[in-house]
């Protein structure tokens, strides 16, 4: 599996928890019976580290967004803000770019033109404030 069919097998889980606000086991074995969404090792250390971290990722992206408090985020919009920002945070092994990008990517995949140019509003910000902060600790 490539990273990015990763991400994409993630996003789908963590948007349906969002959904239905189901166990995310529950959610795995259904997503296994129907052998649409690939359940792996890595595909679960994103979404359960999304989802363990969701209150204070959540927090971050209301930070960032100027236009939309988080009630008013699409839960689509939400989901691939969230593992954006998780990867960022938390995977040593995705540079914050490569997040941002795929991030990117989903969104222009699965929402409108505008909640793409949202996405990368909120990223780019966050973006540039981590490198700030990054320059002043160095």
């Amino acid at each position: 599996m490539t990273r990015r069919e990763i991400r994409d097998s993630a996003f789908k889980l963590v948007f349906e928890q969002l959904l239905r606000d189901d166990d995310i086991n529950e959610l795995y074995e259904i997503a296994e019976e129907i052998d649409e969404i690939t359940v792996n090792d890595e595909v679960k250390k994103i979404v359960e580290g999304t989802l363990e971290h969701a209150e204070e990722l959540d927090g971050i992206i209301s930070k960032y967004s100027k236009s939309r408090s988080i009630s008013r985020i699409s839960k689509l919009n939400l989901a691939i803000l969230r593992i954006a920002m998780y990867e960022s945070i938390y995977d040593d092994n995705t540079p914050m770019n490569a997040a941002i990008s795929e991030a990117i990517k989903l969104s222009m995949m699965y929402t409108y033109q505008e909640d793409t140019a949202f996405i990368n509003g909120v990223l780019g910000a966050f973006s540039r404030d981590s490198q700030k902060e990054d320059k002043e600790n160095a």
